[in-house]
């Protein structure tokens, strides 16, 4: 087996049975007064994804919205703690993550996730799961120059000397959304009016309603 490749088998047993809940999902969106959507946040290292997914949040709670950042560094400390980064196990990691989300989205909740996402197949996976209108992808747009520029950690620097491999955008590829619901030019526009955009399109998309009263 590859360095850095999960041996991986997903079984389901024939007695499994999906259980459907008396709440469902639209009554949980009616308590919470809006509606429950995955916003995918995807993007070269250092884009900007994890900055905005968070700080989206923080918009939509100070508007009373139910939301929940995943996000990747976090995920991999956990639920996919025993992933690589080898093409195999980043299928895999999205597709737990593909998982996850869509029983947040059962669960009324808003939820954004930040991860490179490098594949534009396991992103149409998620869309797939999903389902119509419940995903929305967003493309932090941001030159590899600025993404380096941000690197505090030196990850860039220690992929293009060959000290780390399979990095995205250095020696594996990052294949950039053809058709993404909204592209944000985090590399170059301020932060609160990339917030801005994001909120504004929850808005027209219906997700949240045109005017929600902020917390006091």
């Amino acid at each position: 087996m590859a360095p850095g490749r999960s041996k991986l088998k997903l079984t389901k047993g024939s007695n499994t049975v999906w259980h459907h809940a008396t709440v469902t999902r639209a009554d949980r969106e009616r308590l919470n007064g809006h509606r429950s959507v995955i916003i995918w946040f995807t993007g070269l290292s250092g884009s900007g994804k994890s900055t905005l997914a968070h700080a989206v949040e923080e918009g939509l709670y100070e508007l009373n919205c139910r939301a929940f950042v995943f996000d990747g560094d976090n995920v991999r400390h956990g639920l996919c703690g025993d992933l690589g980064f080898s093409p195999h196990d980043r299928e895999e990691n999205i597709r737990r993550i593909g998982e996850m989300v869509k029983l947040f989205v059962e669960g009324g909740v808003i939820a954004l996730t930040a991860f490179i996402s490098p594949f534009a197949k396991d992103r149409r996976k998620v869309r797939e799961l999903a389902g119509d209108g419940d995903f929305i992808e967003v493309y932090c747009r941001c030159p590899i120059e600025v993404c380096e520029q941000r690197d505090t950690k030196g990850l860039y620097r220690r992929a293009r000397m060959g000290e780390i491999p399979e990095f995205t955008g250095i020696s594996s590829p990052y294949e950039v959304p053809e058709n993404p619901e909204l592209v944000v030019a985090t590399g170059e526009t301020p932060l609160e009016t990339c917030v801005d955009q994001v909120i504004a399109y929850l808005r027209q998309r219906g997700v949240i309603t045109p005017v929600r009263h902020a917390l006091p």
